[in-house]
């Protein structure tokens, strides 16, 4: 049942197993779990014995001895045995998002009234949307002059009963 894998893969990801054993065994970083330990040493096995630590093809490429799946959680535990803190998973705000101040209204009533908030300089005003003019406030057009618009507008005609579906 070994599969055939590069034998220089095979060497890196045990040289990485066993790197992540050593290190956490010199006590860097937080002490592994037995569930990492059993971790380590049953990939370390499947890989001498069968050339892989993993048998089903979709959960990972071919040639590799370690699926992508075992390569994190190997990624993971080696950040662990080195000290380094792992930042899980985090939310992040989309591009741009930035949180703006709001504008501050003098005239609530329930808010205490402090020296230092009459002398704080107002945000500026909220800049408002284009309005849209009427057409009839525009210069009107030259009787001779066509201008881009008008000339690459198409003229559209109805076809008679171009739509129409034949039925069986």
């Amino acid at each position: 049942m070994t599969r055939e894998v590069d034998e220089r893969k095979k060497r890196a990801a045990l040289r990485k197993l066993r790197r992540a054993a050593l290190l956490a065994e010199q006590g860097l970083g937080p002490p592994l779990s037995d569930w990492e330990r059993e971790f380590l040493e049953e990939v370390e096995g499947r890989i001498e014995k069968f050339g892989s630590a993993f048998a089903d093809p979709m959960k990972g490429a071919q040639g590799e001895p370690l699926s992508s799946l075992q390569q994190a959680k190997l990624r993971e535990i080696d950040k662990k045995a080195r000290g380094k803190a792992s930042r899980g998973f985090q939310n992040r705000k989309p591009m741009g998002m930035k949180r703006k101040p709001l504008p501050r209204d003098r005239d609530q009533e329930d808010a205490p009234e402090s020296p230092e908030a009459e002398t704080a300089p107002l945000s500026p005003p909220a800049r408002s949307k284009p309005a849209l003019v009427p057409a009839s406030s525009l210069a009107p057009l030259e009787p001779g002059k066509v201008t881009r618009l008008r000339q690459t507008r198409p003229r559209l005609t109805v076809i008679e009963g171009g739509s129409k579906k034949t039925e069986n």
